[in-house]
């Protein structure tokens, strides 16, 4: 279906992944811009619309109630016109191991400015390479989402792992009216550690212990405060299929910021080694005054440009994760951003848009 009216986007700039699919759908939706999105991850080595970009794109679809054309796996080009954002249950299945995670991200900001409750069921793969792992998202994402003024409550009902996934999440979102601004450029002491150190299938337990020992002899360098990481096996009815090693840890400082790590395991990789990696990403944003860590960083641009103020917030040097999520955000909305470089650190600043959910009676009581 040819349409001239469409909103162009190459999905091969800067990041050139799945990213700039998620963010330009998302913005597709909450700013009612039809859209034709070219040259689909054309920086990957399988460009096209993998098994998981498919699932997002159809519940993005789902749940504006809109119209999708030319999606189809390896698809590089399709077009999205946006319809009424919807409340009620809605479900993806990636039918792989692909990231529930991301799925949710694209999601998220649309299911907020619905005109009423919505529950996303999610299933795919829980805990997967080169996506955060869901317990990255409900404790390190979710609570600086949460300044922003919205939330949503998550039920795992089973993990997934590569290679066969068959993981499932129910998250209920509560919409809003709009976000507020945030101000994050202190992020004070470090008043505690916390995290989870697991192993599911056929590993051995002393893994997570090696991976919590692994983190804690970082974490010791970075404050005087011990590290709370629990070790656990999961339950074969909690992890059916597969076999999976993960840490995820968290940072609370006295400004309330919250900073996370995290690392799958690896066959060839030390248990020791993954807790180092995932502590060190912890050290690195501590060591810069960054209040966020480098992973929620480009998770924060969507909510600053959509939010009723100037957000300001401090970080690492930003990642192309980051820069790709800026160039999106300013492509299609009217946020602008400033970034102000120095001592190893950046802070972003945006102009939001202030986004009113007019789906939503004026007066319903939000999050």
């Amino acid at each position: 279906m040819a349409d001239t009216h469409l909103f162009e986007i190459d999905g091969s700039v800067l990041e050139g992944g799945g990213q700039i699919l998620r963010m330009a759908l998302c913005f597709s939706v909450l700013t009612k811009t039809p859209v034709r999105i070219r040259n689909i991850r054309q920086g990957r080595k399988k460009p096209g619309l993998a098994a998981q970009h498919l699932a997002g794109v159809e519940l993005m679809r789902d749940i504006c109630q809109g119209r999708l054309y030319k999606a189809c796996l390896g698809s590089t080009e399709i077009e999205f016109y946006p319809g009424h954002i919807e409340h009620g249950r809605f479900v993806g299945h990636i039918q792989t191991a692909g990231s529930i995670t991301l799925l949710l991200q694209a999601t998220l900001p649309v299911a907020i400015f619905s005109s009423g409750p919505v529950t996303l069921d999610l299933r795919g793969g829980t805990n997967t390479d080169l996506a955060p792992q869901v317990d990255f998202l409900t404790e390190i994402f979710r609570p600086n989402m949460e300044r922003f003024g919205a939330s949503f409550d998550f039920d795992l009902i089973r993990r997934g792992y590569f290679p066969k996934g068959g993981g499932q999440c129910v998250i209920e979102v509560r919409p809003v009216q709009s976000l507020r601004p945030v101000t994050m450029v202190d992020v004070g002491s470090v008043t505690r550690f916390f995290g989870w150190s697991y192993v599911a299938g056929v590993l051995p337990l002393k893994i997570a212990h090696e991976m919590s020992s692994g983190a804690k002899s970082i974490l010791n360098q970075i404050a005087n405060s011990r590290a709370d990481i629990e070790v656990y096996k999961e339950s074969m009815d909690m992890a059916p299929e597969g076999n999976c090693s993960g840490i995820i840890i968290g940072c609370e400082t006295s400004t309330g910021a919250i900073l996370g790590g995290s690392a799958l395991g690896e066959a060839r990789k030390k248990g020791f080694q993954s807790g180092e990696e995932a502590a060190h990403e912890i050290q690195s944003a501590i060591s810069v005054g960054a209040c966020v860590d480098r992973h929620v960083q480009d998770m924060m641009i969507i909510l600053m440009a959509l939010a009723d103020g100037t957000s300001r917030i401090r970080t690492e040097p930003l990642t192309m994760h980051t820069k790709t999520a800026i160039y999106v955000t300013e492509l299609m909305t009217k946020a602008k951003f400033n970034i102000i470089e120095g001592n190893g650190s950046a802070i972003i600043e945006c102009v939001g848009i202030g986004l009113r959910n007019i789906n939503l009676p004026k007066n319903t009581t939000s999050y």
